[in-house]
């Protein structure tokens, strides 16, 4: 796997450097002292792996993660065991390793990397609720039904766990999928991602105020590195 390393600490990037040449699967490509330089790095090339610290100057590991569209597989690095319940909301995080960090430790970590790969590139079983898109429609598989939904209608998808919530002018349904899938099946004109766990029809927003919009009755927040994209998407006057 292709990786590269995110710590602001010199220190660290050489430690984390060291560990990966115990795992023969792990091939360091560029490391780096903030998320900024990561940013433009990845605009250009694709990895398989990042070893992301939490906190930077400037830039949080959560705020770098909020800027990729699709991010590759992470292992989160810190001295603060706080946040782990907070980092695997995020699907792409695959452990969270305190420091320091042992070399027994680290391979584990590697290990659920890869499990995770091979898991990636099997194909889907065709239980699985996996939402097809067809013109304005959108089916999606609910107790083994197929069921259509108008995709204009949609003013709301929510993750919930393991769970999406979509939610529309009639009804609510609740899929067994990711928020990723979906957003990857709605078109980009009418929706955006606002938040790791909400995405939003941009044509039924009532209100914004400070980091949050309103849409019908739910009040949405707005994550800091997707604000200036919804703004941008806005008819402002």
């Amino acid at each position: 796997m292709n990786c590269i390393i995110i710590d602001d600490e010199a220190t660290a990037r050489m430690i984390i450097t060291q560990l990966c040449t115990h795992a023969p699967s792990l091939n360091v490509l560029e490391e780096f002292p903030n998320a900024m330089q990561a940013i433009k790095y990845l605009n250009q090339n694709k990895v398989d792996l990042i070893f992301l610290d939490i906190h930077m100057p400037d830039f949080t590991g959560f705020d770098f993660i909020e800027t990729l569209k699709n991010p590759p597989k992470i292992i989160l690095t810190t001295s603060d065991p706080n946040f782990a319940i907070q980092a695997f909301e995020y699907d792409c995080i695959v452990d969270y390793l305190v420091k320091p960090i042992t070399q027994e430790r680290f391979l584990k970590a590697i290990d659920k990397a890869e499990a995770k790969q091979e898991t990636a590139i099997k194909p889907e079983s065709k239980s699985q609720n996996v939402e097809t898109t067809s013109g304005n429609d959108l089916y999606v598989n609910i107790d083994r039904r197929l069921i259509k939904i108008d995709i204009p209608s949609i003013y709301l998808v929510e993750a919930k766990g393991d769970y999406i919530q979509v939610k529309t002018e009639d009804k609510n349904y609740t899929v067994h999928s990711t928020l990723k899938k979906i957003e990857e099946k709605l078109p980009d004109s009418l929706f955006l991602k606002v938040h790791r766990s909400y995405i939003i029809n941009i044509k039924k927003i009532i209100d914004i105020e400070d980091n949050s919009v309103l849409i019908k009755k739910d009040v949405i927040p707005v994550s800091r590195s997707n604000r200036p994209e919804l703004m941008k998407r806005l008819n402002l006057l």
